[in-house]
């Protein structure tokens, strides 16, 4: 008879595996689920209690598995605590933005920069980008970098646009992305993609070691309060970030299973992980964090954002008729990266909202998937905004998954239908139905810090595709509770490759618990964005709520 280290008792118990079996109690050792019965208390004799064992009364609570979010920037969320907050709200217009800049300024040394974060044009009273006249009134001493709310723009003010090498005509970046200009063609601060943004976000001094740990403590501690038990930074972009994740790891400040997408230019040729494999980028992480990181993908982008007018689109944006967006990457370049990346074992996770871009993924890995057959790569979309129905059915052809970021729905759903797409394209956004109908490997994220961390808003947001202003977009691509709740946990599991250590509750595979107030199957499905989250497992260890819970 085993001996449990913890027993959860009197539990609404959501299994999530295949037959969605429930149960009532949980017992765990060793890190591992050792038991699982449908009464609210094991049966006598099945397991040994000891005054060791930490006997957990739930009192009716749901206990489920620890949700797992495949997509979001942990580290630049953590980073961006000490910036300006120039989102709408609080913020309405553009002298409600240059007015929290100016109060920055006062508290600033000369020449030190000033980084903001979360602006949103179309949400300001004017209906534009700030620009870099409008920064230089303010701060004409410092230099400024605002970046947009998608990540994909930002608008710096003219120091910091002269700290860049940017001269007031400069031609476009040749390796993607545009300058904006006012009538005359001069650079008016508005910066379209990293191509553009680079030069001067590339002159901000970076945080240190120490700096970068302490702030993703802190955010670690709020997704850990989300339920969170396993989490993927989608951008790892340079060796700081890194070697920030693998210390965070090692020394327990990040308790969460960490997944990490490295950047596709840290792979390149004279690159430092220049000619290495999956096998053997994988094997250094794992070495360099204990155990507790693991290599999730080679991270490329193939377009950018539809509300930034940067996401390629196979039809005009509804407003803007001359407007396509533009793939990143030439598509014979692309596709002899992909297959290098490829062959080299690596699974490849790509950006892709608009239609255009996603058509251009496709042929990428379908392109390396002929060339050189490997089974088993989950290859991957990111965000699949405006993915057809001949996309999903091609995704399901090749057996790529995707990873949608159903938030899109709520945050931006109206400005969609109005400004970016027309309400025939918008009501199709992240089609999760159409994913289902096509047997799809498919999750859900949250993008944060593009929209705030929360699984079970995503879990709501996929049941209900409500709009910010209560518009129902697209009542035939809801999802029901239980495929949402796996979308969140052993889906993303599965695009890990980790279903069949996490992601259900079943014996044997890891103690990764959250523990939620209410159950969700059974609450109005608009409540449930707004169950508390009481206490986060990992490893059978209590890392967020240890104080709510009743134990003996």
């Amino acid at each position: 008879m085993s001996e449990a280290s913890l027993l959860f008792t009197n539990a609404n118990v959501l299994t999530l595996d295949r037959q969605n079996r429930r149960a009532g109690s949980v017992a765990v050792a060793n890190g591992s689920i050792i038991g699982i019965w449908a009464e609210p208390e094991p049966p006598k004799d099945s397991i040994r209690i000891t005054e060791k064992t930490n006997v957990v009364d739930v009192k009716g609570a749901t206990l489920l598995p620890g949700f797992i979010d495949t997509h979001n920037h942990i580290m630049m969320y953590a980073l961006m605590q000490d910036q300006v907050n120039c989102s709408t709200p609080p913020n309405e217009t553009i002298q409600d933005i240059t007015e929290a800049i100016a109060a920055k300024v006062k508290e600033t040394p000369s020449h030190e920069w000033i980084q903001g974060y979360g602006y949103d044009d179309t949400l300001l009273y004017e209906k534009r980008h700030p620009t870099r006249e409008d920064l230089d009134k303010v701060s004409p001493n410092n230099p400024v970098i605002i970046k947009h709310i998608s990540g994909h723009l930002a608008v710096a003010n003219s120091l910091a646009l002269e700290y860049g090498g940017l001269e007031d005509m400069a031609p476009d970046p040749q390796s993607g992305g545009h300058f904006g200009r006012d009538e005359s063609g001069h650079l008016n601060g508005v910066l379209y993609e990293p191509g553009a943004i680079t030069p001067v976000s590339s002159q901000v001094p970076k945080e240190d070691l120490d700096q970068r740990l302490d702030a993703l403590e802190k955010a670690s501690e709020e997704y850990l309060a989300q339920g969170i038990t396993t989490n993927s930074d989608a951008k790892v972009n340079d060796l700081e970030e890194l070697e920030a994740h693998l210390e965070a790891a090692k020394r327990g400040l990040n308790p969460m299973r960490t997944k990490l997408m490295i950047m596709h230019h840290l792979l390149a040729d004279n690159a430092p992980f220049a000619g290495y494999t999956h096998a053997q980028l994988d094997k250094e992480i794992r070495e360099r964090s204990n155990g507790l990181a693991e290599l999730d993908s080679a991270k490329m982008f193939q377009d950018g954002s539809i509300q930034g007018l940067t996401g390629a689109l196979r039809q005009p944006y509804h407003q803007n008729p001359d407007i396509y967006g533009d793939l990143i990457h030439d598509q014979e370049t692309f596709q002899e990266e992909v297959l290098d990346l490829h062959k080299r074992g690596f699974r490849v996770t790509t950006h892709g909202n608009g239609d255009h871009a996603i058509g251009s993924i496709l042929d990428a890995y379908e392109h390396a998937i002929e060339k050189h057959p490997r089974p088993d790569h989950r290859h991957r979309i990111e965000h699949v905004q405006t993915g057809t129905p001949d996309d999903l059915a091609k995704m399901a052809a090749i057996d790529v998954a995707g990873s949608f970021f159903i938030n899109h729905v709520y945050y931006w759903g109206d400005r969609h239908e109005r400004i970016f797409l027309g309400p025939e394209r918008a009501r199709r956004i992240s089609p999760l139905a159409d994913a289902v109908k096509n047997n799809l490997l498919f999750t859900l994220h949250s993008d944060c810090p593009v929209t705030p961390i929360s699984p079970l808003f995503s879990v709501w947001a996929a049941v209900n595709r409500k709009t910010r202003e209560g518009k129902l977009l697209g009542p035939e691509q809801r999802i029901d509770v239980v495929t949402a709740l796996k979308a969140m946990t052993i889906y993303g599991a599965a695009l890990n490759f980790d279903e069949k250590t996490s992601g259900s509750l079943e014996i044997g595979k890891q103690a990764d618990f959250a523990i939620l107030e209410e159950d969700p199957t059974t609450v109005d499905p608009d409540t449930i964005k707004d169950i508390a989250i009481k206490a986060t497992f990992i490893d059978g260890k209590p890392v967020y709520g240890r104080e709510t819970l009743v134990t003996s």
